[in-house]
């Protein structure tokens, strides 16, 4: 006798467009700081400036939006090498990603400090911890690292984080209810990478049920978890 297998519908991922423009930048008071400096520039009190903050808190977003200000381009801190500091610089200001302990080459980065100070470029670094923690081993550099001023992006407050989760979802071009997000809200860990890895799990499995994104379905979701 033969038995009939339902086959399991598959949830493919689709690219989604994530919107980095100013205008869909969402502030709080735990941002704000971070989107003052920005708004500042040129008006900085560093050439050199640390903007840092737990993985998803807006630094890539706040990035773009000096990048397009400045004319700055964008490279990674794991990428940055000593031959590649001038082209980096050639427009005046660039943007230095994800500084990580033990990720990045000491000696292009004081390369880097030096040359932007000769220039008079504008530099941002992004990271999650201050690099004053850094085991560096180059004096010179952890000496320049720890007087760079540090801009710190902090844990959302409740409005902010109800605002990540409708962006986040609109950025998928998932509709949602206010249910959903305040079901959401109340039974996620207060994080922006909580907010984003909640939306992008409904997302998937509302694509793979072919169902749309309700309170009964976050919540079979957080059960599981």
């Amino acid at each position: 006798m033969a038995v009939r297998v339902h086959p399991r519908q598959l949830a493919f991922t689709l690219p989604h467009a994530e919107s980095l423009t100013r205008d869909n930048f969402l502030e709080g008071p735990s941002n704000e700081a971070a989107l003052a400096l920005i708004e500042s520039w040129p008006d900085w009190p560093n050439r050199i400036m640390l903007l840092v903050g737990p993985e998803g808190s807006g630094k890539s977003h706040l990035a773009s939006i000096w990048a397009e200000q400045a004319g700055a381009r964008s490279i990674s801190a794991h990428a940055l090498g000593p031959t590649s500091v001038p082209g980096a610089l050639a427009t005046g200001a660039l943007v230095v990603e994800d500084l990580r302990p033990a990720d990045f080459d000491e000696r292009a980065l004081f390369h880097l400090f030096n040359l932007a100070r000769e220039d008079e470029a504008y530099v941002l670094i992004t990271g999650r911890v201050p690099p004053a923690a850094f085991e560096v081993e180059l004096r010179d550099l952890r000496s320049r690292l720890r007087a760079a001023p540090v801009v710190s992006l902090l844990p959302p407050d409740d409005l902010l984080f109800r605002g990540l989760i409708v962006k986040f979802c609109a950025d998928r071009q998932l509709s949602i209810d206010e249910s959903v997000v305040s079901y959401l809200v109340t039974r996620i860990e207060r994080s922006y990478a909580a907010a984003r890895q909640a939306v992008e799990r409904l997302d998937t499995e509302a694509l793979r049920l072919g169902r749309p994104v309700t309170r009964a379905l976050a919540a079979e979701l957080l059960r599981e978890a």
